[in-house]
């Protein structure tokens, strides 16, 4: 996973320098969040939002690298005995995504993303020691370009790591190795 994030930086930092045109713009939205992978199964969803800024880094005609600095709320409902109980993280978010432009309006993208830990609450109690500092990710998404300025989007985020800090006493071994899961539609603006 550092070789990948270590080569979107490379990427990026050519595309920086051999850039024909940088925009950048702000974005914000609603985040449908859960964890996955080990025994979540019957993780429920929780609603959040992601807020933060972009730069499109034109590379080709039809290609741009996109890096994104988002603040993001994810988490799980999850279920303990007979109750349920919200595990809400607050994330600063950095994925590098690959911008493809199919038409003037239609994209896809897909990129890596690393993710740093905020803060973590089970019911209003601070259980950030049970989670580690450091996540990473892979998007997936498409997006719609109503006008130059303004777009909507849609993208998935398939969380590569285990976010659990097994070795503390808020894990037990049933639930073990959870990774984020983030479906996100957001409405973006990029300034002239």
């Amino acid at each position: 996973m550092k070789k990948i994030i270590l080569s979107a930086i490379a990427i990026m930092a050519f595309a920086f320098t051999n850039a024909q045109e940088t925009r950048f713009g702000i974005k914000g939205g609603l985040n449908i969040t859960s964890f996955a992978g080990g025994n979540y199964y019957d993780a429920n969803s929780l609603v959040g939002f992601q807020v933060g800024g972009f730069a499109e880094i034109k590379v080709i005609e039809r290609l741009s690298i996109q890096p994104e600095l988002l603040f993001s709320t994810q988490g799980a409902k999850l279920e303990f005995g007979n109750r349920d109980f919200d595990t809400k993280l607050n994330y600063i978010n950095v994925p590098v995504l690959a911008k493809f432009y199919v038409t003037k309006q239609f994209t896809v993208e897909a990129g890596p993303q690393l993710g740093f830990l905020v803060s973590a609450k089970t019911e209003g109690e601070d259980v950030k020691d049970g989670f580690k500092s450091v996540d990473t990710g892979f998007n997936f998404g498409v997006g719609y370009n109503f006008t130059d300025n303004f777009s909507v989007g849609a993208r998935y985020t398939v969380g590569l790591s285990n976010i659990a800090d097994n070795d503390a006493d808020t894990w037990d071994e049933y639930y073990d190795s959870p990774k984020n899961s983030v479906f996100a539609i957001t409405a973006a603006y990029k300034f002239n």
